[in-house]
């Protein structure tokens, strides 16, 4: 099932390596720390300082996370002087959390889900 009518040539049936590479996206999403970075990220780029004061998780911590994110292919990095400042890979992301994030917003304030 397709959100987006941009992929309609994709096969209705998504693969083995779809159904993989969806279930490793999805489980790097499952940690309440990367989700909040990427959200964060959502929004445009941002270095490692302006992301810990976001997220409110320790700098190491946060630091761990990306390189996670960067080594899955969900986050990119570019040296800015001596900061390093991380970017989304893609907009599905953005529209992954952003989804996310709606449907907990729904859960937790009781908001009738979408049909």
């Amino acid at each position: 099932m397709h959100l987006s009518t941009a992929h309609a040539s994709h096969p209705r049936e998504p693969s083995s390596a779809q159904l993989a590479r969806a279930a490793e996206v999805l489980g790097l999403l499952a940690d309440r720390t990367r989700l909040a970075l990427l959200h964060t990220l959502s929004g445009g780029e941002a270095d490692v300082t302006t992301l810990t004061a976001a997220c409110g998780a320790a700098r190491p911590a946060v630091s761990q996370h990306l390189a996670k994110l960067r080594l899955a292919g969900l986050v990119t990095s570019r040296k800015d002087g001596r900061r390093v400042v991380y970017t989304l890979q893609d907009g599905h992301l953005a529209r992954l959390v952003a989804e996310a994030l709606d449907h907990a917003d729904h859960e937790l304030s009781g908001i009738p889900h979408h049909g």
